[in-house]
């Protein structure tokens, strides 16, 4: 328990750092004087593009481990990907963050493992990980428009050409924790077009509550 009281936290500052980066830049290109804190605690649910795997809640432990694999796994690709950019701020961001996510998928990997090929009742449980958030990793590949406009110019890489190696990650890791990767007939997406689950109303509240109740406030 101290172990993940450690591992966990850093790991929420490595993605908070990348996200920092993220927003701090995109609020230079924008240029109408918003800040990241802008882009982070005002904006509206439907102004969210997020994927939804990420919203999905911390209601079991394999679930939280699996669900940070399968995101991990994608961005490390993406970060990759992003290392031959046409847009050198997002180069420099993505060779420091490629290292950081590199450990994410080391550590919820062994943990997938662990409970993968653990008790019956780890096995059980993520099973059930698997078979509630796998639906969920279809929409890491899609391309909407906003998207494709940057993949042509050379920004950011083609999501759908990442799969294969996204794939590659998640079959090694199950392979070892004796999981089947299962068919997914059902996809679920929306959050890309700001289209969410009840919990991100719930994460958004407790994210927003400070900087919306002491509008300024500085801390």
């Amino acid at each position: 328990m101290l172990e993940e009281d450690l591992s966990l936290p850093n790991m929420a500052l490595d993605l908070i750092g990348q996200a920092r980066n993220l927003y701090a830049y995109a609020a230079v290109i924008e240029g109408k004087g918003r800040s990241e804190n802008d882009f982070a605690y005002l904006r509206s649910d439907r102004e969210y593009q997020n994927c939804l795997l990420v919203e999905r809640p911390n209601n079991d432990f394999a679930h939280t481990m699996l669900r940070q694999l399968y995101f991990a796994a994608f961005m490390k690709t993406f970060w990759e990907a992003l290392h031959e950019s046409t847009d050198d701020a997002l180069k420099a961001v993505s060779h420091k963050a490629v290292k950081e996510i590199s450990y994410h998928i080391r550590h919820c990997g062994e943990w997938v493992v662990r409970l993968g090929d653990g008790t019956e009742e780890s096995a059980r449980r993520m099973r059930d990980a698997v078979l509630s958030l796998h639906p969920y990793t279809e929409e890491l590949f899609e391309v909407d428009d906003h998207r494709q406009v940057c993949i042509d110019k050379g920004i950011c890489p083609d999501s759908t050409g990442l799969r294969k190696k996204w794939e590659h990650i998640i079959e090694a890791v199950f392979a070892q924790a004796c999981l089947e990767v299962p068919t997914t007939q059902f996809p679920q997406s929306g959050g890309r077009k700001g289209l969410h689950t009840e919990d991100f109303g719930i994460l958004l509240s407790q994210l927003q509550y400070l900087p919306r109740a002491y509008p300024g406030a500085l801390w």
